[in-house]
């Protein structure tokens, strides 16, 4: 059973990417998340497409990927009815999500101390580039400027590429992340105490988080981390990624049985009898004078042969798939990486990413699609005491649409 946040519910007035992949991982998790947005366009993933068709439906790739599970409604919160509907809306949740500009929803009236006013147990979570506090708060940010910041471009790609970002907005998704872990910590924490929280979620932070390998060769070695390209991070000449007859293949040979036994499914057992080879991290010439025999040998078989050659001998290794063919994977449908729902204003079922982990056998669950703007609109101001009439009188002055 993976439904965990059952029962809980958030008002979620993010946009782009990583606020709502915060609340999309508390959807999968089962949480009533009523998404916030701008009656002028909607969020504007819904239109990052280049499908003409999904664009004109406000149905962006960009959106359908991690808005599934969700309810809208399109609110001017800059008017004072908006701001009224969003307390009132905010007191009936347990938490509120946001990814404004640091200081915007406090001068929207709507920041934590507000809202806090309106449900003293709040569970408050604000995703930014680089956090509430500190010199470059007031600065905008997006995924490939963090990417640069924080200093993952440094050390990605090689010496000749120069610093490279990841192929995918890796910054946006870990805060988003983040941001989600921390806000089920708080849920657990009122649980315990009836008190609730603000969380502050900075986009530099979290990258920082994951990068302990690096930032500690630097913090604690003191040596400056470079950028290995395809070289592996152990420095073993056994491990790399190497081409094959029809693609690249990733081989992992970091222990002495693991190269012993790559050497002998490859049929270069002579380069396992090198005497350097035992202690091959003072000799790094080995991996250049070694490469080439590898890749002669990797050169008489396909990746996907090679990949079952050296797992049936316990050498970890993986062919190098474009997304296809990992989504086309039997291990991956196995897993339920995907979740198909059925998406009325399209007419069609679309695939979408799950959890990322299994609970109870499931990796989440999606049991909505993602929603039209303001598609719930009288439902969610009804379940916050709205009337009808005072609904039509909201559309009426254009603070809902």
């Amino acid at each position: 059973m993976s439904q965990l946040l059952l029962g809980i519910r958030v008002l979620d007035a993010t946009h782009v990417l990583a606020g709502p992949f915060a609340g999309y991982q508390l959807a999968l998790l089962g949480a009533d998340v009523i998404r916030v947005e701008n009656p002028a366009g909607g969020d504007v993933a819904r239109l990052g497409d280049p499908s003409a068709d999904r664009r004109e439906k406000g149905m962006g790739y960009g959106f359908l990927g991690q808005n599934a599970n969700k309810r809208s409604i399109a609110l001017d919160l800059k008017s004072p009815d908006g701001k009224e509907a969003f307390k009132r809306l905010a007191a009936t949740c347990d938490v509120v999500v946001e990814n404004f500009r640091p200081g915007k929803m406090a001068a929207l009236g709507l920041g934590a101390e507000d809202i806090r006013a309106v449900r003293p147990d709040i569970i408050y979570c604000s995703i930014t580039g680089f956090g509430q506090k500190g010199p470059l708060t007031d600065r905008p940010a997006y995924d490939h400027i963090v990417q640069g910041v924080s200093g993952i471009m440094a050390v990605t790609g090689t010496d000749e590429s120069g610093p490279v970002r990841a192929g995918f907005p890796l910054v946006d998704y870990l805060a988003g992340q983040m941001a989600a872990f921390a806000i089920c910590a708080a849920l657990y924490r009122r649980a315990v105490t009836g008190e609730g929280e603000v969380i502050d979620s900075s986009m530099l932070d979290a990258a920082l988080s994951v990068m302990g390998p690096v930032v500690s060769e630097w913090a604690i070695g003191g040596q400056r981390p470079r950028r290995p390209g395809n070289k592996p991070y152990s420095g073993s000449p056994f491990s790399g990624c190497f081409d094959t007859a029809d693609g690249m293949i990733v081989v992992v040979g970091n222990t002495m049985p693991q190269a012993q036994r790559l050497c002998e499914a490859l049929d270069l057992p002579h380069l396992f009898d090198d005497p350097r080879v035992r202690d091959w991290r003072a000799h790094p010439e080995l991996a250049d004078e070694m490469r080439g025999q590898f890749e002669t040998a990797f050169s008489k078989g396909t990746a996907l042969e090679w990949e079952e050659t050296l797992n049936r001998v316990s050498v970890p290794c993986g062919k190098v798939r474009d997304i296809p063919d990992v989504l086309a994977e039997p291990h991956v449908v196995a897993r339920d990486a995907l979740h198909e729902v059925f998406v009325p204003a399209l007419g069609q079922t679309i695939a979408v990413p799950g959890l990322g982990v299994r609970i109870g056998g499931e990796n989440g669950r999606v049991t909505a699609p993602p929603p039209l703007m303001s598609e719930h609109a009288d439902a969610v101001l009804a379940e916050a005491g709205y009337a009808p009439a005072e609904i039509a009188a909201l559309r009426a002055a254009g603070t809902v649409l």
